[in-house]
């Protein structure tokens, strides 16, 4: 039997979510506490993985297991021996042929920024922070080269283990909430550190230290060296995974942030 799992995560207890031989790791600890629930070892697929210290707000994961539980078994059960900064959302029975990173067609990230004087204490490992007014007209204006299509070698970090740079960009608005900005972006996938570096690359066009166009000209460059700094992963975080209609994954309300307009 092939289970999906949607998976709610604070990223900052955990180096990342890829299982390894030293450190604490999101998927070493879920599968722990699933194999506990099945009585048999329990290794997880997940739809994408996520950097040390960065958040998701729904994670999808698929598993197979010979155990026959409830479904509740693999939410309420599995929460039970999860620490706080994990959470299962839902669980749904899926067909063999559904691989939660493969049949993904599309990834949203959004990335939470602090944008005044002083650090925020409240906010602390939750949220990006820059001390400098940024101008969110002049970010837009730049964000628009990135739309479609393009090789986003640029932004890529240089472990990136993806196969070809060229990703599509369906999405990408900035937006404030009071002192908070979001940026919000959907893709049909990202390469390693892609967004944090394109909102290192926005915070320079906003605090005015280059123009609207030279985020242009540094995508068309597509050397990481052009680009700005990576910037921290306190603020960002995996917000939903799309799939076809056809496996019939649950739909949930976001919470915690208000990432979208209202």
């Amino acid at each position: 039997m092939r289970i999906a799992l949607g998976v709610e995560y604070d990223g900052r207890p955990y180096c990342g979510w890829q299982s390894q031989a030293v450190g604490l790791t999101v998927q070493d600890t879920l599968q722990f506490a699933l194999s506990q629930i099945a009585a048999e070892p329990i290794s997880v697929i997940a739809a994408g993985r996520t950097d040390t210290g960065v958040h998701a707000l729904e994670q999808v994961v698929h598993f197979d297991t010979e155990s026959v539980r409830p479904l509740t078994a693999w939410v309420r059960g599995v929460n039970a021996l999860l620490p706080d900064s994990i959470a299962v959302r839902w669980a749904h029975p899926v067909p063999d042929e559904f691989h939660a990173r493969f049949s993904a067609h599309g990834r949203s990230y959004c990335y939470l920024l602090i944008n005044r004087p002083v650090r925020s204490a409240i906010h602390a490992g939750k949220t990006g922070w820059f001390h400098a007014p940024l101008d969110i007209s002049l970010m837009r204006e730049a964000a628009q080269c990135l739309l479609g299509e393009h090789d986003f070698s640029a932004f890529r970090a240089a472990e990136c283990q993806a196969k070809s740079p060229v990703k599509c960009m369906s999405n990408l608005d900035i937006y404030q909430d009071g002192e908070m900005l979001v940026f919000s972006l959907s893709a049909n996938a990202f390469l390693h550190h892609m967004v944090r570096n394109l909102v290192g690359c926005l915070v320079y066009v906003g605090k005015g230290k280059y123009p609207p166009q030279w985020l242009a000209g540094v995508l068309a460059g597509r050397e990481r060296r052009l680009a700005a700094p990576t910037f921290a992963p306190d603020g960002l975080y995996l917000r939903r995974i799309q799939y076809d209609a056809k496996w019939g994954l649950p739909q949930i309300q976001e919470s915690g942030f208000r990432i979208e307009h209202g």
